[in-house]
């Protein structure tokens, strides 16, 4: 007859290597990391997850190897979008492992303490936000809605009124251009304005690099394809996707709602799109110019 330990032999060992994997993981975060108090305390929690690993090899007498393929991916998950999103990312999958995680621990005999850590983990991780791109995210959604509710909507018209992709494309370009370095001034003047506000240079810098980088990749369908319907439908695919992106990591990184805002973000986007639309095309029908 199976004892309690042999019956959840496979669940336990996966149990096992998740500790071990985290162990490894939260320390290649805690390399990346540049402030001090928080480097020390993915460090410590890095020893936490460590000590589970021991307590349940206690049990299961075997050692298991971490899976590098995780560690890999959540350093680079770290590196590109920040220590911030890729531990909240991580947190969430041990979330929805805990459901069973006390069932498992109970039948095995072991202690709950186990659980209590990783809710303390939790709190920890909570307290330590002091990510910068975090700290200036007002100025990144600034910058982003901006883009590409007055893009696609400008990309709209002129796509309509234009039917030419390269004049459309250059239109478009410095229209965005200009649009980017005004919204970068605008953000610089008003962050400098408040009186315990961020850096204005950083403010205006986001504000204005997330603005570019929108409009190029909105641009970028006008540059390859011929169809300037194609182009458009492309280009308003492109915004869709930007905005699920975005609010994705939103939504892991700072732990509110994704569809709410995704829905609000493309339908002001689409909206302001379909009326410049229209607008393209009432001023070709009434003025009579062809391009």
């Amino acid at each position: 007859m199976k004892t309690k330990l042999q019956r959840h032999e496979q669940t336990v060992l996966t149990y096992q290597q998740n500790e071990i994997t985290e162990h490894h993981i939260y320390l290649r975060l805690a390399r990346m990391v540049k402030n001090d108090a928080n480097r020390a305390i993915l460090e410590n929690i890095a020893k936490d997850e460590l000590r589970h690993y021991h307590e349940w090899k206690v049990h299961t007498g075997r050692d298991i190897a971490p899976r590098k393929i995780s560690i890999l991916t959540y350093a680079l998950i770290g590196k590109l979008f920040g220590f911030t999103f890729a531990i909240k990312l991580m947190e969430k999958g041990e979330a929805s492992a805990q459901v069973n995680y006390g069932k498992v621990l109970d039948e095995v005999g072991m202690s709950r303490s186990i659980i209590e850590d990783e809710q303390l983990h939790e709190e920890e991780l909570i307290g330590m936000l002091d990510e910068e791109r975090l700290r200036y995210i007002g100025s990144i959604v600034l910058g982003l809605n901006d883009a590409l509710v007055e893009l696609t909507g400008a990309l709209a018209g002129l796509t309509l009124a234009l039917q030419n992709t390269k004049l459309i494309a250059l239109t478009g370009s410095i229209t965005g251009l200009a649009a980017a370095l005004s919204m970068a001034t605008s953000e610089y003047l008003s962050t400098k304005s408040e009186p315990h506000g961020q850096n204005p240079l950083k403010a205006s810098i986001y504000t204005g690099s997330t603005y570019v980088t929108t409009v190029i990749l909105l641009i970028l369908p006008y540059l390859i394809f011929d169809n300037f319907y194609v182009c458009l439908s492309v280009a308003l695919g492109t915004g869709i996707l930007i905005i699920a992106a975005f609010n994705y990591y939103i939504s892991v990184a700072q732990e509110v709602p994704f569809r709410k805002r995704f829905l609000e973000m493309a339908g002001l986007s689409l909206g302001v799109s379909a009326i410049s639309f229209l607008i393209g095309w009432a001023l070709r029908a009434f003025t009579g110019i062809e391009v």
